[in-house]
């Protein structure tokens, strides 16, 4: 099959709240550009990109899941993401990769908090994005409200594109405002003929209105059309949709488009506004890295004939072996060619290279700059790896990976399932970065940790279904975090006598709080500075980060404090790098419990949508759970509150939610930050 132009190619994903509607959108596309001849339905099981077991009987997209279709001359490739928070590394990493985004609010609903936290990780990478507003046909639908809160809440400049004609049951189609038409969509074909007629002329006045407001928006990006506009000259309409394109790729607006998609309405104006707004890979500014020497930093533009940059951007266990997909942005992959893995420093070998369809494969010889391929055969590579030219080596920006708040203990149920257990969790391992485990040095147990009770839960289920590993679990538990309350210092030496020789370190060290939500800083001076070797150095600091990663007391991990190495006297024939190592280790440790540590606990935002009658309950519940209610907002006969509340004390609220709201009420919560946990708490581990 011939490669696509460059300029033809759109790396786009579909990004929103749970249940907002992306994967109802991802199977329209599917079917509207040929690549199905059915329509999958989420609510049936039987959605095309929601392949997983745990998908199809949740009726939730688990894993982002990449697909390529044609539509006209463009050739898309597209990443349908999670919408659920404990799933957040799915959106993270695809956003990571691609050039465009299309979001999707609920016109009933609006900007949900998870709209909130896909939309900043968008920002995060400066990805253009177009907007659907989706449920248009569902009794409350207002799309005004929904553009108010993307101002409101978003920080986004929407541009309105289309107005829809009809409103709840009655939305029947949309009005094109630049080409100046109505939009209908055939019901006899499931809304694959696309039928155009004057606009109505009850909203003719609206629609000139809007006519108006958009031209202003295009004309922040074309002067000339506001000198035409001002004037009253007709203005073309590839004009105007090229002063959009270029305001939507700068990322200072989004064009918003309105449709149902369970109805099959107003998705083909979605995919022309695709071709037409979001970037090419010619369009983006050339990827940076830095080179091996860790200072200059190589600028590749999207060029074929480059030298080869890709980025290991997701890696999947397929079959024991890795499937890793790989975004191409310079130069040329051919199937069983040698690659240089930057971050583990090895080489690599891609066997073969597949065109994903969901979780069917469509095998090709190569991969051009622009791509997103996945290939298998790449053994060292890890989520966030650089792939390169092993003559021209360089090194990607990884992925921003937030860390795991619920910690789960499982044991094997038998003597087979304890020999396939720890193999089956770090294949696991390979696909997750938020995933992690470890063993508690007391109970001997294996402790998982991840992102929430729904993430902890599908990864024991796929430990049965996927590995034949049966596990009993315990009881979930928050995973806390240790800091300290005063600086601290610690001259630490270490001694040890082996084979008759006598080995050691000493290490001095200076320990100092930092305000909330700063993490761990590690500030080892130059080697040079310090009077030691390179070698000594990069044990020092492994050591020291290591040290870090499991506290003083409690075994939480160390955060809001900064290390600071002061010295590392060497002593001639005794200091040796396990010799620091073991200094630096026992050293963080008393300096942390020189500084009164104390414990801090995840705080959740959290969103709770009651009926009204229900309200007063669920704010009692609210503060009985320490929570803090920061608003309140009245959306016809519901009340969404919003909060924030200590994770420890919403484990199993879901059912106690559907009690206090006879199974009305719903709730949507993300990870805020870390704060001082309870006395209660610090009594447990003896810290109060």
């Amino acid at each position: 099959m011939q490669h696509p132009p460059l300029d033809s190619i759109r790396n786009i994903g579909i990004i929103s709240h749970i249940d907002a509607g992306k994967t109802t959108v991802s199977e329209r596309i599917l079917f509207y550009t040929g690549e199905t001849h059915k329509i999958g339905e989420v609510h049936d099981g039987e959605a095309v990109m929601d392949w997983m077991p745990q998908e199809q009987e949740r009726g939730i997209t688990i894993t982002s899941t990449a697909t390529v279709c044609r539509w006209g001359a463009w050739w898309i490739n597209l990443i349908d993401t999670p919408g659920h928070i404990d799933f957040t590394i799915e959106v993270e990493r695809s956003l990571r990769a691609l050039d465009g985004a299309v979001a999707i609010f609920s016109a009933v609903e609006g900007v949900q908090p998870q709209s909130e936290s896909v939309w900043r990780q968008a920002d995060r990478y400066q990805v253009p994005r177009i907007c659907f507003i989706n449920k248009m046909d569902r009794v409350g639908a207002d799309y005004r409200e929904t553009l108010r809160q993307m101002e409101e809440k978003l920080g986004a400049r929407p541009v309105l594109l289309q107005l829809p004609v009809g409103v709840e049951a009655s939305f029947a189609g949309v009005v094109d405002l630049i080409a100046g038409e109505f939009l209908t969509f055939s019901e006899a074909d499931q809304g694959s003929t696309v039928e155009r007629h004057p606009i109505p002329a009850e909203i003719a006045g609206e629609a000139m209105a809007a006519q108006e407001e958009l031209i202003e928006a295009a004309a922040d990006f074309d002067d000339a059309i506001l000198a035409d506009f001002l004037e009253g000259t007709a203005i073309a309409a590839e004009r105007i949709r090229a002063a959009i394109r270029k305001g939507t790729i700068a990322c200072r607006i989004v064009p918003v488009f309105l449709g149902t998609a369970l109805r099959n309405k107003g998705i083909q104006p979605l995919l022309d506004a695709v071709a037409a707004y979001l970037p090419s890979p010619r369009d983006i500014p050339p990827v940076t890295g830095q080179r091996p020497d860790g200072e200059a930093v190589d600028s590749l533009p999207c060029d074929p004939a480059g030298p080869l940059c890709a980025l290991a951007f997701k890696v999947q266990a397929d079959e024991g072996r890795k499937l890793t997909y790989l975004r191409i942005y310079s130069g040329t992959v051919k199937a069983g060619g040698a690659l240089w893995n930057s971050n583990r420093g090895c080489f690599e070998k891609a066997a073969r290279l597949f065109r994903m369809h969901a979780h069917k494969r469509e095998q090709i010889d190569e991969a051009l700059a622009g791509d997103i391929v996945a290939a298998i055969g790449l053994k060292e590579v890890l989520t966030g790896d650089t792939l390169c030219d092993p003559a021209h080596k360089v090194l990607l920006a990884g992925l921003t990976v937030p860390e795991p708040v619920v910690a789960l203990a499982v044991e094997p149920r038998g003597v087979d399932d304890r020999d396939k257990l720890l193999p089956a969790l770090e294949k696991l391992q390979w696909e997750d970065p938020t995933f992690r485990v470890h063993e508690d040095e007391e109970t001997g147990q294996t402790i998982l940790t991840g992102m929430g009770e729904l993430h902890l839960e599908v990864v024991t289920d796929r430990l049965g279904r996927e590995f034949g590993v049966r596990v009993k679990t315990g009881r979930p538990q928050v995973v806390y975090r240790e800091t300290i309350t005063r600086p601290a210092e610690r001259q630490e030496v270490f001694r040890t006598e082996f084979e008759g020789k006598v080995q050691g370190g000493e290490v001095h060290l200076r320990l100092a709080p930092l305000h909330r939500g700063k993490g761990v800083r590690i500030v080892v001076p130059p080697a040079e500075v310090l009077g030691i070797t390179r070698e000594l150095h990069a044990a020092l600091t492994e050591s020291l980060t290591r040290g870090a990663s499991t506290g003083c007391v409690t075994g939480y991990p160390l955060t809001d404090l900064e290390v600071r190495v002061i010295a590392v006297p060497v002593e001639q024939g005794v200091t040796t790098e396990g010799g620091v190592r073991a200094a630096a280790g026992r050293g963080l440790m008393h300096a942390a419990r020189d500084g009164a540590p104390t414990l801090l606990e995840p705080l959740m935002n959290l969103e709770i949508i009651t009926p009204t009658e229900y309200a007063g309950k669920v704010l009692g519940s609210v503060q009985q759970k320490r929570g803090r209610v920061e608003g309140i907002i009245t959306q016809g006969n519901t009340e969404a509150i919003r909060a924030v509340v200590p994770l420890a004390e919403m484990f199993g609220y879901m059912t106690e939610l559907r009690s206090a709201t006879k199974g009305r009420g719903g709730f949507t919560m993300e990870f805020s930050r870390f704060d001082q946990a309870p006395v209660s708490v610090l009594q447990q581990f003896g810290l109060a």
